[in-house]
C-alpha cells in the first residue's frame, strides 16, 4: 500500500501525485496530536456553565445571539448540516469531490477547528475508499465558507445524503447509510462545533481551483506544441522567437515560451526554408507574449492556492495555546474569487489566439488550399470547425465576466458582503473545458495543413507527435462527419503527456 502522510504542508504537485498514483492518505502522528489537543481544550471550555461561543452553543448567522443548551448541541450540529444541504443544479464531477475531501482533511488537520479525531479519520476513509458524496454546483456564495456544497460533502458522515460509489467500473449513487453499511462503518455522532467546522471553509472553491490549475498547466504546454505545428503549417518566420528580442522584455512566461517554441521546432525543414513574407500575423508572431502572459498569471494563482490549501478556513478558530476562541472571517473567498476570475481570463486568451491561428490556416494563404482540402467547392473541408471554435471562444468571453465584483446580502444582513467565488470557480472550470476543444480544433487544422507542405517535414519532435495523433485522426481527403474527428482530437489531448523541450 502506497501511503501519503498528512502533515504540515501540501503542494499542488503533491496533490497531482496523490491523485495520479492513487495514494492512500494517513494522518500523521503530529496531525492526530493537534486534533486531539484542540478537541480536549474545547470540551473543557464547554464544561463551564456560562460559556457562550458562536456556532458552538449558539445559533448561526443572524441567529448568533440565540444560546443553545448543552443537551441539544449534537442535534444543533446535525441540524446545521441538514438545513445547509440545499445545493442544486448539476453535480460536481467526482474528481473535484475527491479534491474537496482532501482539502477538508488538510484544513482540519491543523488542530484549530475543534473536531473529533474520529471525524477527520472518517473523511480520510471516504477518500481512500472512493466514497464520494454527491455535491451540487450551485448554492455557495463563497463566504461563510462554501456552506451548501460542504454540507452535501459531509452529510454522508452521519449516514445521510447520497454518495457516488464505483461498482464494476461504473459509478452509481447510493444513500449515505447504504455506503456506510457496505464498508461496515458506523455513522459519526457530531459533538459541539463539528458541524460548523465541516461546512465552513473554502474547499469547494479550492478544489475547483486546484483542478483548474493542474488542467491549465497541461493545456498551456499543449498550446505551445500545437502552436508550433501551426507555425510551420503557415510557413512562419522564427525571428520573433529569438532570445535577443525577449531579453529586452524579460517577463518569465514570455522568455520560456519563446525558448520552448525554438526548441520544439529545432531541425524543422519547413522552418529552415527561406520565407517570402516580411511579417506574420500577431496570432503567430506574438505567441510568446500571449501564451507567456497566461503562464505568468497561472504561476501567481498557484501561489495563492498553495497558501489557501495550507490554511484553516472555518470559523470560529480555536487556539489552545492562547486559551482563545476567535470568531473571524477566514472563510471569505475573495482572494480565490479574484484569482479564479483572473485564471479564467488567462485561459480564455489561450483559446482566443488559438482560434485566430485556425482562422488563418483555412484562409487559402501561403500556398495552402482554401479550407485545407483538395477540390474546395465540392468539399467544404475544415470551413465549419472554425465556426465551432469561434462559438466556443465567444462563450468563453461571456464566461469571463467577473464573479468577484458581485455581492448579494444574506442572513438578514449579518453576511453583507460575499465573494461569489463558487461561481467564479464553476465558470473557470467551463472555460478550461472549452479551451481543450478549441486547441483540439487547432490541432485538427494544423496537422491537416502540414500535409500540404510535404515532402518537407517539421521538426523530428513534432513529426513524432503528429504520428501519434494520426493513429486517432487520419488526414481528411474529402468531406466527412468532422464531429468525430473533433471528439477524437479532444480525447487525444486528454491522454497525451507533454514533455517540454527547453
Amino acid at each position: 500500500m502506497s501511503l501519503f502522510y498528512i502533515t504540515e504542508k501540501i503542494s499542488v504537485e503533491d496533490i497531482l501525485f496523490i491523485i495520479k498514483e492513487k495514494k492512500t492518505l494517513v494522518l500523521s502522528n503530529e496531525a492526530k496530536k493537534r486534533i486531539n489537543e484542540c478537541r480536549d481544550y474545547l470540551d473543557k471550555k464547554m464544561s463551564a456553565d456560562d460559556a457562550v461561543f458562536y456556532g458552538i452553543n449558539t445559533g448561526f448567522g443572524s441567529l448568533c445571539d440565540t444560546k443553545i443548551s448543552n443537551d441539544d448541541l449534537e442535534k444543533l450540529q446535525q441540524n446545521l448540516l441538514l438545513s445547509h444541504a440545499c445545493g442544486t443544479g448539476e453535480t460536481v464531477p467526482q474528481e473535484i469531490v475527491k479534491l474537496m475531501l482532501l482539502l477538508k482533511i488538510q484544513s482540519l488537520s491543523y488542530g484549530h477547528s475543534g473536531v473529533q479525531l474520529q471525524t477527520v479519520e472518517r473523511l480520510v476513509e471516504f477518500f481512500n475508499l472512493n466514497i464520494l458524496p454527491v455535491v451540487y454546483q450551485q448554492g455557495s456564495l463563497g463566504a461563510s465558507g462554501d456552506l451548501a456544497p460542504l454540507a452535501h460533502l459531509c452529510l454522508p458522515l452521519l449516514g445521510l445524503g447520497e454518495v457516488w460509489l464505483m461498482d464494476n467500473s461504473k459509478w452509481s449513487i447510493v444513500t449515505g447509510i447504504d455506503a456506510l453499511q457496505k464498508h461496515k462503518l458506523q455513522p459519526i455522532k457530531l459533538k459541539s462545533k463539528e458541524g460548523l467546522a465541516l461546512i465552513n471553509g473554502t474547499q469547494f472553491m479550492g478544489a475547483y481551483g486546484i483542478w483548474c490549475i493542474l488542467q491549465s498547466q497541461h493545456l498551456f504546454d499543449l498550446a505551445d506544441k500545437i502552436a508550433c505545428i501551426s507555425i510551420d503549417a503557415f510557413d512562419c518566420k522564427l525571428d520573433p522567437f529569438h532570445p535577443a528580442l525577449h531579453i529586452l522584455r524579460p517577463h518569465r512566461g514570455q522568455i520560456l515560451t519563446a525558448q520552448e517554441i525554438l526548441a520544439c521546432l529545432q531541425e524543422s525543414e519547413i522552418s529552415a526554408k527561406p520565407k517570402q513574407q516580411v511579417q506574420d500575423p500577431y496570432s503567430f508572431r506574438c505567441i510568446p507574449q500571449v501564451h507567456g502572459a497566461s503562464k505568468d498569471t497561472l504561476e501567481h494563482i498557484e501561489k495563492v492556492f498553495t497558501t489557501e490549501i495550507n490554511s484553516v478556513t472555518d470559523n470560529p478558530n480555536i487556539f489552545p495555546d492562547l486559551d482563545m476562541i476567535i470568531s473571524g472571517g477566514n472563510f471569505h473567498g475573495q482572494t480565490l474569487a479574484l484569482s479564479l476570475d483572473f485564471l479564467a481570463m488567462a485561459c480564455s486568451e489561450i483559446g482566443n489566439i488559438s482560434e485566430r491561428r485556425t482562422f488563418q490556416l483555412i484562409s487559402g494563404q501561403r500556398e495552402l488550399p482554401a479550407f485545407l482540402v483538395s477540390n474546395p467547392g465540392l468539399n467544404s473541408g475544415l470551413m465549419i470547425p472554425q465556426y465551432t471554435a469561434a462559438s466556443i471562444v465567444s462563450q468563453n468571453k461571456q464566461l469571463c465576466s467577473p464573479a468577484s465584483v458581485d455581492s448579494i446580502v444574506s442572513s438578514n444582513g449579518q453576511e453583507d458582503h460575499v465573494s461569489m467565488g463558487a461561481n467564479a470557480a464553476t465558470k473557470c472550470y467551463k472555460v478550461i473545458k472549452n479551451i481543450e476543444r478549441i486547441l483540439a480544433i487547432e490541432l485538427l487544422n494544423a496537422t491537416q495543413a502540414i500535409e500540404f507542405r510535404r515532402p518537407l517535414k517539421t521538426s523530428p519532435h513534432l513529426e513524432g507527435f503528429i504520428a501519434e495523433y494520426r493513429k486517432e485522426v487520419s488526414f481528411i481527403s474529402e468531406d466527412r462527419a468532422l464531429y468525430i474527428d473533433i471528439e477524437n482530437s479532444v480525447k487525444f489531448l486528454q491522454h497525451t503527456k507533454v514533455l517540454t523541450q527547453h
